[in-house]
């Protein structure tokens, strides 16, 4: 039951994360950014970044117990 919500919420911080980056990437193209695919990271992104990876292993491992031990 507790994997239930804690993969519910992880669910839900992921998804917030990778829309928020999503939403970030045309920003720089709005004030004559060069539009780039790979360039340097740096402050919040790089935080958001490392934030959305971290929830994604957690969200996998959360998925891989609950299954575990479902039956």
């Amino acid at each position: 039951m507790i994997l239930d919500i804690i993969q519910v919420v992880l669910a839900v911080l992921l998804t917030t994360a990778i829309l928020l980056q999503a939403r970030g990437t045309n920003v720089g193209l709005a004030f004559g950014g060069d539009g780039s695919f790979y360039r340097t990271r740096r402050g919040i992104e790089k935080k958001l970044h490392i934030f959305t990876v971290v929830l994604a292993v957690l969200f996998f491992a959360t998925a891989l117990v609950n299954s575990l031990f479902s039956f």
